[in-house]
C-alpha cells in the first residue's frame, strides 16, 4: 500500500512546454524532465509598483502566473486584470505563489503608476506584482522567455508592440507548464485548478 502511495505521488499530470509551438510534452518519470525538458524563464532585474527591484529570484522554489498588460489600454486589459482577481482571490495569502503583471509600456507605467492601477483595481495581494522596466528587456523576457505571443489568440497591434491575452502558469523549477486566455474567467478558473494540481505534484 505505501509502494502504490509514494507511485501516485509521483505522478506528472500536467504537461510541460519547451518550444514556442507550446506542443504539449506529456513526462511520467520525473527523473526523465531534466533531460527532455530545457527551457525555463531567464533571469531578469525590473522594478514593481512599490520601486522595489524585482529579479527571477521572487519565484525561486515557488509556482508564478505571469500576463502582460498596459495601464492605459482600453480593450483586453481590464477585462484581463479582472479576471485575473480570480486567480489572486484564491491564493491571496498563498505565499509559495507569485503572480507577476508585467506592463507592455513601461516607459509610461513607472512605479508610481502601476501602484495606482493596482489601487483602483482594489487589489491587495503582497504576492501580486506589477512590473515596469526595460522595455526591450520586457519584450525579450516575454517572447523569449514566457513564449508570450504565440498562436493562441493573441493580438498584435503592430510588428513591435506587445499585446496579449495570454496568462502562463511556471512551476517551480521555472518550466512553463500551462497556457490561458486571460480574457475569459472559465479560464482563470481552470488556471486554479491547475495551480492546485501542480501544488500536489511538486510538494
Amino acid at each position: 500500500m505505501f509502494a502504490c502511495k509514494e507511485k501516485q505521488q509521483d505522478i506528472i499530470k500536467m504537461p510541460y512546454y519547451n518550444t514556442a509551438d507550446f506542443e504539449p510534452i506529456f513526462i511520467k518519470n520525473k527523473s526523465e524532465v531534466p533531460l527532455q525538458i530545457n527551457h525555463t524563464i531567464g533571469s531578469f532585474s525590473f522594478l514593481n509598483q512599490d520601486s522595489a527591484l524585482v529579479t527571477e529570484k521572487i519565484f525561486d522554489n515557488k509556482i508564478h502566473v505571469a500576463n502582460f498588460i498596459f495601464t492605459s489600454c482600453g480593450s483586453i486589459c481590464p477585462v484581463m486584470t479582472n479576471n485575473f482577481k480570480i486567480v489572486g482571490d484564491s491564493f491571496k495569502n498563498d505565499t509559495n505563489l507569485v503572480m507577476l503583471s508585467y506592463s507592455v509600456t513601461p516607459w509610461i507605467d513607472k512605479p508610481f503608476v502601476l501602484k495606482n492601477y493596482k489601487y483602483k483595481n482594489g487589489i491587495t495581494n503582497s504576492n501580486w506584482h506589477f512590473i515596469t522596466g526595460d522595455k526591450s528587456s520586457i519584450y525579450k523576457l516575454a517572447r523569449q522567455s514566457y513564449f508570450a505571443e504565440e498562436n493562441i489568440g493573441f493580438s498584435k497591434d503592430s510588428t513591435e508592440f506587445l499585446h496579449t491575452e495570454h496568462v502562463i502558469l511556471v512551476d517551480q523549477s521555472k518550466r512553463i507548464r500551462g497556457i490561458y486566455n486571460g480574457t475569459l474567467s472559465l479560464e482563470m478558473r481552470h488556471l486554479v485548478e491547475d495551480i492546485k494540481t501542480l501544488q500536489q505534484e511538486v510538494n
